[in-house]
């Protein structure tokens, strides 16, 4: 059995405490590289992604998207996006990643934008 590393390790412990929750919410999963954040917001449910967002849009293209600024317009963005596709309650899946920095400015953007977790 392959020894996992601490993110994978950190990953798997986020994931199987969301899924003890048993809830019925979608859930806004992150995604964050060197260069730029992803967001979603997946129905488990269904298996369908619902609203999606990244720095690598048009709109989003003018800044870099290893910024803090950044990761808080992809937050904003995908908040509006689900809004529109009538959900408003999601649970947060912040991955392996840590919830500091970038993770925690797309939190609070997608917070600002009228999403509840």
């Amino acid at each position: 059995m392959a020894k996992l590393s601490l993110f994978a390790k950190r990953r798997q412990r986020v994931r199987t405490k969301l899924r003890a929750k048993g809830t019925l919410r979608p859930r806004l999963s992150i995604h964050r590289s060197g260069r730029h954040i992803y967001a979603q917001i997946i129905d488990d449910t269904a298996g369908t992604t619902v609203a999606a967002a990244s720095s690598l849009e048009k709109d989003a293209r003018a800044t870099t998207g290893a910024t803090i600024d950044a990761a808080t317009a992809v937050g904003k963005t995908v908040a509006e996006r689900a809004k529109a596709a009538g959900v408003t309650h999601v649970v947060f899946d912040r991955g392996g990643f840590l919830f500091h920095g970038r993770v925690k400015a797309l939190a609070e953007g997608a917070r600002e934008g009228g999403l509840e977790f």
